[in-house]
């Protein structure tokens, strides 16, 4: 009898040592493993049939591996400054970045406040949705020159068509937003007698929220797209004059890695956008 005591102690120890394990770690593997391990499988498959297509020496693109051999530098340097334009790639999407903040921002706030105006006045809807519908169909770059004319800079020119590129979409999602509001708040609102401003506060900014938030993922991330082709021709520091000129020398290993970077640097900012989005309509509705 003591033997089989004994017996049933020892098999039962495994299992109160493994249940001895945070739940909320466990809880943590599983996410992860969800999560992490299909990008990191596609990832991997990716950069192999990559290596595989273009380790030929007749092949016109350098593999995964000679591109991270000859970027090295690059990578383990991102903060070099050898002045003028010849600094590393932190700076370089740094300028980027603070070009597409003064544009972005300049967008945000005419195209809500333009957004709301179309949104609450049918004579403006009917005045302005024609002329905005018009010109969000303009490419981006088309601005370029018409900006470089006007500013005689190439630094506002690039700002001006980050503007130009994030405003129709923060229009047209607003105005939709604003459109949507329900009669219902309308009402409580007049019945509360809240001035324009407690209206816009309290009733309009919750309520259009999730359409204005819309507009704002949308536009900084044609914001990001359009820098990254108006540098290529206005020149300076810039992630994207810096792609152009790396082209000039044929580093295409430096192309390379400048694309991964606008990549991530893009997903940052849409994530960022969606957090913020997130934040402001807890509680009334899913950004």
């Amino acid at each position: 009898m003591n033997a089989n005591v004994k017996i049933e102690a020892e098999s039962a120890a495994p299992l109160s040592t493994a249940s001895r394990v945070p739940a909320w770690m466990a809880r943590l593997g599983r996410v992860g493993l969800h999560n992490l391990l299909p990008p990191i499988a596609i990832t991997l498959l990716f950069l192999l049939v990559w290596e595989m297509l273009c380790s030929s020496p007749a092949s016109a693109l350098p593999p995964p591996t000679q591109v991270f051999s000859d970027t090295w530098e690059l990578i383990a340097n991102p903060f070099y400054d050898n002045g003028g334009n010849d600094v590393g790639m932190a700076w370089q999407i740094l300028a980027s970045l603070e070009r597409v903040a003064y544009g972005y921002a300049l967008a945000v706030v005419a195209g809500v406040g333009l957004g709301v105006l179309v949104g609450q006045s049918t004579w403006a809807m009917r005045g302005l949705d024609p002329i905005f519908q018009v010109l969000r169909t303009v490419p981006p770059l088309a601005w370029l020159p018409l900006s470089l004319a006007g500013f005689q800079d190439s630094n506002p020119s690039a700002i001006f068509v980050i503007f130009i590129t994030a405003i129709w979409p923060i229009i047209i999602n607003t105005s939709v937003g604003i459109r949507n509001i329900p009669e219902d708040y309308r009402n409580v609102a007049r019945v509360l007698r809240l001035n324009g401003i407690e209206y816009f506060a309290k009733i309009m900014l919750p309520a259009a929220a999730p359409y204005i938030f819309s507009g704002l993922r949308i536009g900084v991330g044609l914001s990001w797209l359009a820098i990254v082709a108006a540098e290529m021709l206005v020149g300076g520091v810039g992630i994207g004059f810096f792609i152009w000129d790396a082209w000039n020398a044929s580093l295409i290993s430096d192309i390379v890695l400048a694309l991964l970077y606008v990549g991530i640097v893009g997903f940052i900012l849409d994530r960022l956008v969606a957090w913020a989005g997130r934040l402001v309509t807890r509680g009334t509705s899913e950004g």
